[in-house]
């Protein structure tokens, strides 16, 4: 109760008088005489000059429809770049994934034969063998993703410069 009475009490702050002065002249502002020149004739707009502005307005609309047509088949071909290229990027995977799987088996059934041997001629002969074999699956893998480098890389760039190249055309024609 007490708190009531000391907020009425309380005097108005001179911003609120302010305030009130400032909403008459927004409200008094659409007629105000500046904005009204009767005495001044009215201008009227050569037809040429009408007629070029109209013609500017129609070329920057054309030139930007197909500067917007150009960044959309840009945007498009990027797209299907780095499509290709996640796909290339998942078959590099596979075939590493695929390596190591081999080079896995391969080494566990190694393993599997060292626990038969009965001689250390034997193991020495498995081991050797084991070897040689392995050496030549890790060249044939070692190809294999070269080869599959190489074509990820030369689909990647084939891609991306082709979608450069017909950027830069359709920038040139616009």
């Amino acid at each position: 109760m007490t708190e009531t009475k000391t907020a009425a009490a309380a005097p108005k702050a001179p911003r609120a008088k302010t305030a009130k002065a400032a909403d008459a002249t927004i409200a008094a502002f659409p007629n105000f005489e500046a904005f009204t020149m009767p005495n001044m004739p009215k201008m009227e707009i050569p037809a040429v000059t009408r007629e070029m502005a109209e013609k500017s307005i129609e070329q920057a609309r054309e030139a930007y429809a197909k500067l917007k047509t150009a960044a959309e088949d840009a945007t498009d071909l990027i797209e299907d770049g780095f499509e290709t290229t996640r796909r290339s990027v998942l078959d590099f995977n596979h075939k590493a994934v695929d390596a190591a799987r081999a080079n896995t088996d391969a080494t566990f059934q190694f393993v599997k034969d060292m626990f038969e041997v009965k001689t250390l001629a034997e193991a020495i002969e498995l081991q050797t063998s084991f070897a040689r074999a392995q050496f030549d699956a890790f060249g044939a893998q070692a190809k294999d993703m070269q080869e599959l480098s190489t074509k990820l890389a030369g689909e990647m760039n084939e891609t991306f410069k082709g979608a450069v190249e017909k950027a830069s055309k359709d920038f040139k024609a616009a």
